[in-house]
């Protein structure tokens, strides 16, 4: 049976991690502080901050911990089915965190600033997804969202939509992409016309579609240097 070792006297300050948080931050704490206050409990023998050494060791790093599959992480003593959940659940916020941080950090200039964002995200999706970034004057991004999932055309990718992510965020400009789950960006009719509607309709609000690009298996093809816009 799990115990909560946190309030056990005598234990070393090391092991008391929710402490050490609340009286020097987050960030002057290790990896294995960290993962022990995720964890909040030991087993009978062990704390958590045990526990979660222990995971650490047999792991070697933090990114081999964040590619760890459910059953990788509960054939670990301490880990049961809800911790290892918890743990990808943190693991992955974290990534869609540095994600957006990425994302709102450098200002576009290029298609391939584009790809660059957004190619390991969306090459390997099995579905397609029409996506948007909406761009502020600077061409930062303020924000993304997944517009529509399936096969592209013109009747489901509505511009009401898409202009109306971009209202709320009070964007200047956005970037339209969506991926080809076969590998090939060539453009099809459908996406070139869903790039012509696009652009007309952000003519009409203010809000200028400036790139459609399509994303392939390590490739990408923009529509505006292809001359479809």
């Amino acid at each position: 049976m799990a115990c909560n070792n946190f309030k056990q006297v005598n234990v070393p300050n090391y092991e008391r991690p929710r402490e050490r948080l609340l009286q020097q931050g987050a960030s002057s704490l290790s990896d294995a502080e960290l993962l022990a206050i995720l964890l909040r409990t030991g087993t009978e023998k062990d704390t958590a901050f045990h526990v979660a050494q222990r995971l650490l060791a047999k792991f070697g790093d933090l990114y081999q911990l964040s590619i760890a599959t459910q059953e990788e992480l509960i054939q670990n003593k301490g880990i049961g089915p809800v911790k290892a959940m918890e743990i990808r659940a943190a693991i992955e916020l974290g990534r869609r965190s540095a994600k957006n941080l990425q994302l709102t950090r450098k200002p576009i200039r290029l298609p391939k600033d584009v790809a660059d964002l957004m190619m390991s995200e969306m090459a390997q999706l099995l579905q397609e997804h029409f996506i948007c970034l909406f761009l502020n004057t600077k061409n930062h991004v303020l924000g993304k969202k997944t517009i529509f999932v399936g096969s592209l055309d013109a009747s489901v990718v509505h511009p009401r939509e898409v202009f109306r992510e971009a209202i709320k965020r009070s964007s200047a400009s956005l970037i339209c992409l969506h991926n080809h789950p076969s590998g090939d960006p060539t453009p099809s009719k459908e996406d070139i016309m869903v790039t012509k509607t696009l652009r007309e309709a952000g003519e009409i609000v203010g809000i200028s579609l400036l790139d459609h690009i399509i994303i392939g298996d390590g490739r990408y093809i923009s529509l505006k240097e292809q001359g479809y816009m």
